[in-house]
Protein backbone atom coordinates (compact mmCIF):
# COMPACT_ATOMS: atom_id res chain seq x y z
CA UNK A 1 0.00 0.00 0.00
CA UNK A 2 1.71 3.23 -1.52
CA UNK A 3 -0.05 6.61 -0.85
CA UNK A 4 1.10 8.96 -3.20
CA UNK A 5 1.52 12.44 -1.06
CA UNK A 6 2.35 15.17 -3.68
CA UNK A 7 0.50 14.46 -7.11
CA UNK A 8 -0.03 17.69 -9.61
CA UNK A 9 -2.64 17.49 -12.10
CA UNK A 10 -2.22 20.22 -15.35
CA UNK A 11 -5.95 20.99 -17.08
CA UNK A 12 -4.83 24.31 -19.19
CA UNK A 13 -8.28 24.16 -20.65
CA UNK A 14 -9.61 25.02 -16.97
CA UNK A 15 -6.92 26.55 -15.31
CA UNK A 16 -4.34 29.15 -15.73
CA UNK A 17 -0.83 27.98 -15.15
CA UNK A 18 1.48 30.82 -15.31
CA UNK A 19 4.79 29.29 -14.28
CA UNK A 20 4.89 26.72 -17.07
CA UNK A 21 5.58 28.99 -19.91
CA UNK A 22 8.86 28.87 -18.40
CA UNK A 23 9.30 24.98 -18.39
CA UNK A 24 8.64 23.77 -21.69
CA UNK A 25 8.89 20.47 -20.79
CA UNK A 26 5.87 20.57 -18.57
CA UNK A 27 3.90 22.68 -20.49
CA UNK A 28 1.13 20.86 -21.35
CA UNK A 29 -1.62 18.48 -19.76
CA UNK A 30 -1.28 16.12 -16.95
CA UNK A 31 -4.28 13.97 -16.40
CA UNK A 32 -5.66 12.18 -13.75
CA UNK A 33 -6.77 9.26 -16.23
CA UNK A 34 -3.46 8.51 -17.17
CA UNK A 35 -1.66 8.91 -13.78
CA UNK A 36 -4.61 6.48 -11.92
CA UNK A 37 -3.34 4.24 -15.17
CA UNK A 38 0.39 4.08 -14.07
CA UNK A 39 -0.45 4.48 -10.29
CA UNK A 40 -2.31 1.45 -10.42
CA UNK A 41 -0.02 -0.68 -12.55
CA UNK A 42 2.62 0.61 -9.32
CA UNK A 43 1.02 0.04 -6.11
CA UNK A 44 -0.27 3.32 -5.59
CA UNK A 45 -3.37 2.97 -3.97
CA UNK A 46 -4.08 6.42 -3.06
CA UNK A 47 -2.89 10.19 -3.33
CA UNK A 48 -2.98 13.50 -2.62
CA UNK A 49 -3.27 16.24 -5.04
CA UNK A 50 -0.65 18.92 -4.63
CA UNK A 51 -1.62 22.17 -5.50
CA UNK A 52 0.51 23.38 -8.49
CA UNK A 53 0.65 27.17 -7.81
CA UNK A 54 -2.18 28.23 -10.35
CA UNK A 55 -3.21 31.86 -10.73
CA UNK A 56 -4.56 33.16 -7.78
CA UNK A 57 -7.78 33.66 -9.09
CA UNK A 58 -7.90 29.79 -9.71
CA UNK A 59 -7.19 28.80 -7.03
CA UNK A 60 -10.64 27.63 -5.60
CA UNK A 61 -11.29 26.31 -9.16
CA UNK A 62 -8.64 24.00 -8.98
CA UNK A 63 -9.78 22.56 -5.64
CA UNK A 64 -13.33 21.96 -6.88
CA UNK A 65 -11.72 20.12 -9.79
CA UNK A 66 -9.72 17.89 -7.08
CA UNK A 67 -13.59 16.82 -5.24
CA UNK A 68 -14.64 16.52 -9.03
CA UNK A 69 -12.20 13.78 -9.38
CA UNK A 70 -12.36 12.44 -5.84
CA UNK A 71 -16.01 11.81 -6.12
CA UNK A 72 -15.78 9.72 -9.55
CA UNK A 73 -16.06 6.16 -9.23
CA UNK A 74 -12.91 4.06 -7.86
CA UNK A 75 -10.88 7.41 -7.63
CA UNK A 76 -7.53 7.35 -6.06
CA UNK A 77 -7.90 10.61 -4.81
CA UNK A 78 -7.98 11.27 -1.08
CA UNK A 79 -8.04 15.12 -0.82
CA UNK A 80 -6.68 17.82 -1.59
CA UNK A 81 -3.42 20.08 -0.41
CA UNK A 82 -4.96 23.12 -1.47
CA UNK A 83 -3.07 26.51 -1.84
CA UNK A 84 -3.18 29.03 0.36
CA UNK A 85 -1.92 33.01 1.14
CA UNK A 86 -1.47 33.40 4.73
CA UNK A 87 -0.03 36.59 4.04
CA UNK A 88 -3.38 37.66 2.77
CA UNK A 89 -5.94 39.89 5.35
CA UNK A 90 -8.92 37.80 4.80
CA UNK A 91 -6.63 34.31 5.50
CA UNK A 92 -9.25 33.84 8.78
CA UNK A 93 -11.79 34.27 6.89
CA UNK A 94 -11.48 32.03 4.45
CA UNK A 95 -10.27 29.49 6.58
CA UNK A 96 -13.53 29.27 8.34
CA UNK A 97 -14.67 28.09 5.33
CA UNK A 98 -12.91 25.39 4.60
CA UNK A 99 -14.55 22.20 3.34
CA UNK A 100 -12.12 19.54 5.49
CA UNK A 101 -13.52 16.60 3.26
CA UNK A 102 -11.81 17.34 0.51
CA UNK A 103 -8.99 19.89 1.80
CA UNK A 104 -6.65 17.87 3.92
CA UNK A 105 -3.51 20.36 4.19
CA UNK A 106 -2.46 24.04 2.86
CA UNK A 107 0.79 24.89 0.84
CA UNK A 108 2.32 28.56 -0.29
CA UNK A 109 5.18 28.02 -2.08
CA UNK A 110 7.89 30.17 -0.75
CA UNK A 111 10.92 29.77 -2.60
CA UNK A 112 8.75 32.40 -5.59
CA UNK A 113 8.34 34.81 -3.11
CA UNK A 114 10.35 37.34 -1.06
CA UNK A 115 11.73 35.98 2.02
CA UNK A 116 9.86 38.29 3.98
CA UNK A 117 6.51 37.01 3.39
CA UNK A 118 7.13 33.74 5.92
CA UNK A 119 8.73 35.92 8.02
CA UNK A 120 6.00 38.66 8.66
CA UNK A 121 4.50 38.14 12.20
CA UNK A 122 0.74 38.19 10.06
CA UNK A 123 1.96 35.08 8.23
CA UNK A 124 3.07 33.25 11.07
CA UNK A 125 0.18 33.84 13.16
CA UNK A 126 -2.38 32.48 10.27
CA UNK A 127 -0.06 29.59 10.15
CA UNK A 128 -0.58 29.35 14.00
CA UNK A 129 -4.35 28.92 13.09
CA UNK A 130 -3.95 25.95 11.12
CA UNK A 131 -2.85 23.96 14.20
CA UNK A 132 -6.21 24.08 15.61
CA UNK A 133 -8.42 23.52 12.36
CA UNK A 134 -5.79 20.09 12.54
CA UNK A 135 -4.67 21.36 8.47
CA UNK A 136 -0.95 20.86 8.24
CA UNK A 137 0.92 23.29 6.36
CA UNK A 138 3.68 22.01 3.50
CA UNK A 139 6.79 23.92 3.14
CA UNK A 140 8.34 24.42 -0.31
CA UNK A 141 11.38 26.51 0.51
CA UNK A 142 14.72 26.22 -1.79
CA UNK A 143 18.08 24.41 0.59
CA UNK A 144 18.91 28.23 1.75
CA UNK A 145 15.99 29.08 2.86
CA UNK A 146 15.87 26.23 5.63
CA UNK A 147 17.04 28.49 8.44
CA UNK A 148 13.85 30.92 7.58
CA UNK A 149 11.67 27.53 7.37
CA UNK A 150 12.61 26.50 10.76
CA UNK A 151 12.02 29.81 12.20
CA UNK A 152 8.36 29.37 10.35
CA UNK A 153 8.11 25.65 12.24
CA UNK A 154 9.39 27.65 15.54
CA UNK A 155 6.52 30.26 15.17
CA UNK A 156 3.98 27.92 14.95
CA UNK A 157 4.82 24.89 17.31
CA UNK A 158 1.02 23.31 17.18
CA UNK A 159 0.87 23.51 13.53
CA UNK A 160 2.03 20.24 11.55
CA UNK A 161 4.35 21.13 9.14
CA UNK A 162 5.84 19.00 6.13
CA UNK A 163 9.20 19.85 4.41
CA UNK A 164 8.81 19.26 0.40
CA UNK A 165 10.96 17.27 -1.60
CA UNK A 166 13.60 16.54 0.92
CA UNK A 167 14.70 20.74 1.39
CA UNK A 168 15.36 20.50 -2.45
CA UNK A 169 19.20 20.01 -2.14
CA UNK A 170 21.03 21.35 -5.18
CA UNK A 171 22.25 17.31 -6.23
CA UNK A 172 23.53 18.34 -9.54
CA UNK A 173 25.58 20.59 -8.49
CA UNK A 174 27.02 18.14 -5.41
CA UNK A 175 25.90 20.71 -2.45
CA UNK A 176 25.53 18.05 0.13
CA UNK A 177 27.32 19.19 2.74
CA UNK A 178 25.62 22.64 3.69
CA UNK A 179 22.28 21.23 2.79
CA UNK A 180 23.01 17.84 5.32
CA UNK A 181 23.39 20.50 8.43
CA UNK A 182 20.54 22.48 7.58
CA UNK A 183 18.50 19.17 7.49
CA UNK A 184 19.84 18.00 10.63
CA UNK A 185 19.04 21.37 12.29
CA UNK A 186 15.61 21.64 11.34
CA UNK A 187 15.01 18.11 11.91
CA UNK A 188 14.79 18.54 15.67
CA UNK A 189 11.41 19.95 14.97
CA UNK A 190 9.06 17.49 16.17
CA UNK A 191 5.93 18.98 14.67
CA UNK A 192 8.19 19.07 11.30
CA UNK A 193 8.22 16.02 9.00
CA UNK A 194 9.89 15.17 5.66
CA UNK A 195 8.56 14.37 2.28
CA UNK A 196 10.88 12.19 0.00
CA UNK A 197 9.25 13.11 -3.12
CA UNK A 198 10.71 13.71 -6.64
CA UNK A 199 14.05 14.42 -5.76
CA UNK A 200 15.14 12.83 -9.33
CA UNK A 201 14.14 16.51 -10.61
CA UNK A 202 17.13 18.09 -8.94
CA UNK A 203 19.96 15.80 -10.52
CA UNK A 204 21.45 16.48 -13.83
CA UNK A 205 22.18 13.63 -16.39
CA UNK A 206 24.38 10.75 -15.59
CA UNK A 207 22.53 10.71 -12.05
CA UNK A 208 22.49 6.84 -10.36
CA UNK A 209 20.85 5.33 -7.55
CA UNK A 210 23.47 6.00 -5.39
CA UNK A 211 23.81 9.89 -6.51
CA UNK A 212 20.40 9.96 -4.35
CA UNK A 213 21.31 7.29 -1.72
CA UNK A 214 23.17 10.12 0.56
CA UNK A 215 20.14 12.51 0.62
CA UNK A 216 17.41 9.64 1.12
CA UNK A 217 19.65 8.08 4.00
CA UNK A 218 20.47 11.54 5.72
CA UNK A 219 16.63 12.29 5.74
CA UNK A 220 15.43 9.56 7.03
CA UNK A 221 18.73 9.10 9.73
CA UNK A 222 17.30 12.84 10.34
CA UNK A 223 13.99 12.44 10.89
CA UNK A 224 13.14 8.94 11.59
CA UNK A 225 10.88 6.68 10.12
CA UNK A 226 8.40 7.50 12.33
CA UNK A 227 7.96 11.47 10.46
CA UNK A 228 8.97 10.39 6.56
CA UNK A 229 6.67 10.36 3.76
CA UNK A 230 6.62 9.26 0.43
CA UNK A 231 5.46 11.53 -2.73
CA UNK A 232 5.96 11.40 -6.34
CA UNK A 233 5.81 14.96 -7.25
CA UNK A 234 4.51 13.71 -10.77
CA UNK A 235 4.62 15.74 -13.14
CA UNK A 236 7.88 17.49 -12.07
CA UNK A 237 9.68 14.17 -11.57
CA UNK A 238 9.77 13.71 -15.34
CA UNK A 239 12.12 16.01 -15.89
CA UNK A 240 15.23 13.58 -15.25
CA UNK A 241 12.90 10.55 -14.60
CA UNK A 242 9.71 8.53 -15.24
CA UNK A 243 6.79 7.94 -12.06
CA UNK A 244 7.63 4.30 -12.62
CA UNK A 245 11.72 5.14 -12.07
CA UNK A 246 11.10 7.18 -9.26
CA UNK A 247 8.90 4.28 -7.31
CA UNK A 248 11.61 1.55 -8.35
CA UNK A 249 14.12 3.83 -6.94
CA UNK A 250 12.31 4.54 -4.41
CA UNK A 251 11.79 0.88 -3.04
CA UNK A 252 15.92 0.28 -4.13
CA UNK A 253 16.60 3.14 -1.51
CA UNK A 254 14.95 1.31 1.25
CA UNK A 255 15.66 -1.82 0.45
CA UNK A 256 16.19 -3.85 3.50
CA UNK A 257 14.44 -1.85 5.48
CA UNK A 258 11.86 -3.69 8.37
CA UNK A 259 8.68 -3.78 7.68
CA UNK A 260 7.46 -1.76 9.72
CA UNK A 261 8.97 1.34 8.92
CA UNK A 262 8.48 0.74 5.32
CA UNK A 263 4.35 1.11 5.95
CA UNK A 264 5.16 4.09 7.84
CA UNK A 265 6.77 5.91 4.65
CA UNK A 266 4.37 4.46 2.50
CA UNK A 267 1.14 4.77 4.33
CA UNK A 268 1.02 5.19 7.67
CA UNK A 269 2.52 8.33 8.53
CA UNK A 270 0.60 9.92 5.67
CA UNK A 271 -3.16 8.81 7.35
CA UNK A 272 -1.73 9.97 10.26
CA UNK A 273 -0.61 13.47 9.61
CA UNK A 274 -3.95 14.17 6.60
CA UNK A 275 -6.02 12.52 8.94
CA UNK A 276 -7.00 9.77 6.00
Amino acid sequence: MLIDTHLHLVDRDRLSYPWLSGVPALNRDWTFASYTKSAKDLGISGALHMEVDVAEQDIHRETDMVAQLMASVDSLLLGAISAARPEASDFESCLDGINTAVIKGLRRVLHVVPDEISLSTSFRDNIKRLGPKGLPFDICVSARQLPIAAALVDAAPNTSFVLDHCGVPDIAAGDYTGWAAAIREIAKRSNLNAKISGITAYTGDGWTVDTLRPYVEHIIDSFGWDRVVWGSDSPVCTLQSSLEQWVEITHQLTQGAAADDLAKLHHVNATRIWGL
